[in-house]
């Protein structure tokens, strides 16, 4: 993976409903990742537990980031990320609401410009914001012969 802001990640099925995540360009380990039963066997995180993981893990990453831009020396912070599913008017579900209450190991009192912090740290977490704008997603399924599928065209 360049520097270009690129981020690829290569899935691989393992099981009924579990897949090996591969971080492209990266030395880390693959996670495995399952459906909840009667699915999947729960082998692993499923990917609602991933989006939340990442929204509750980049909105504290940034709180971290935006205190010591301001020369903060914060201790240890704690996240919490709640949500249901819902199922929307077509019956699927959808997670339409998510919480997360990040919890200091300092006094808001004892941090400089604590406002200031409040006021931009979640400008810089690029999966929330992602997220809340709506991200487009294009998706192609390619079959054994190479042949590229659009969901929602005509194959000619």
């Amino acid at each position: 993976m360049s520097d270009d802001g690129g981020i690829r990640l290569v899935l691989e099925q393992e099981g009924p409903y579990a897949f090996k995540v591969s971080f492209d360009g990266t030395a880390l380990e693959a996670l495995h990742t399952d459906e909840s039963a009667p699915l999947g066997a729960g082998a692993g995180p499923n990917p609602a537990h991933l989006l939340l993981a990442s929204i509750a893990n980049c909105l504290s990453a940034s709180l971290v980031f935006a205190l010591r831009k301001f020369k903060n020396s914060p201790g240890p912070i704690r996240a919490e990320i709640t949500a249901r599913k819902e199922r929307n008017a077509e019956g699927r579900w959808r997670i339409p609401h998510a919480e997360v209450v990040i919890t200091l190991a300092d006094s808001a009192a004892t941090l400089e410009h604590f406002d200031r912090v409040l006021a931009q740290f979640e400008q810089f977490c690029i999966v929330t914001q992602s997220v809340r704008e709506g991200v487009v997603v294009d998706v192609a399924i390619v079959d054994a012969e190479g042949r590229r599928h659009v969901p929602g065209t005509v194959a000619a």
